[in-house]
């Protein structure tokens, strides 16, 4: 988790493999590695510091997990965060993960001011050249 609490979506591109889908809310769900990282560089943005601790992990068969977090941080600069979340995650042969679905225990905080970050809507060119 280090990657992410470094908030580098960089870091995290071979994670993922080039047909990921991932829903974190309140964003709808994105599907492709680029669109998936641009996502990523948008939900770091809000943070200011942002931390995960795994708490428990689940098998669900050979390349199936669910996870549950717990979250912290600050979120827009100066809102305190905390969160308790539930990932459904899948890895496809190689180990990159396929699909990845967040549930999160209280929205409240991305209730208020939440703008997303349009990376479905734009093409694969404009996210290569750093634009989603």
């Amino acid at each position: 988790m280090s990657v992410v609490e470094r908030r580098d979506h960089r870091a995290l591109e071979e994670w993922f493999a080039e047909s990921a889908q991932v829903w974190v809310p309140p964003r709808p769900s994105i599907r492709g590695r680029r669109r998936v990282l641009a996502m990523f560089r948008a939900i770091f943005a809000r943070y200011d510091e942002l931390h995960w601790r795994v708490t428990d992990v689940h098998g669900l068969g050979p390349r199936r997990a669910v996870y549950l977090t717990d979250s912290w941080g600050t979120l827009d600069g100066t809102t305190p965060y905390h969160n308790h979340i539930m990932t459904l995650i899948e890895f496809d042969a190689d180990g990159r993960i396929l699909s990845l679905s967040d549930y999160f225990k209280d929205t409240v905080a991305f209730a208020a001011g939440s703008v997303p970050c349009g990376c479905s809507d734009q093409p694969d060119s404009a996210l290569r050249a750093g634009e989603g």
